[in-house]
């Protein structure tokens, strides 16, 4: 393996770990966003008042997003594991 090829399997593997991370992390702050803003508005300074609405928001995100997650990585996977049997 040259040095190109570890470079590009680690942007790779950045590029592949960003794609799937994105939607979970903006969703959860986008959420916390609304919620500080209505605690703020109404002054009610609950600690625990973000967890249940960033859970809910991010399981529903999962369930919906799980296929097209699935797929993301099984085709990086599939990708490594054909490039690995070209360096054998």
């Amino acid at each position: 393996m040259t040095e190109q090829s570890v470079i590009d399997v680690l942007f790779s593997a950045f590029t592949t770990a960003l794609r799937l991370g994105a939607p979970l992390l903006l969703t959860s702050l986008g959420i916390g966003l609304f919620i500080s803003v209505f605690q703020a508005a109404t002054q009610i300074h609950e600690q625990t008042l973000t967890f249940v609405p960033k859970l809910v928001g991010i399981g529903i995100l999962l369930i919906v997003l799980s296929p097209w997650m699935l797929t993301v990585l099984r085709d990086f996977v599939v990708a490594h594991f054909e490039r690995l049997l070209t360096f054998m």
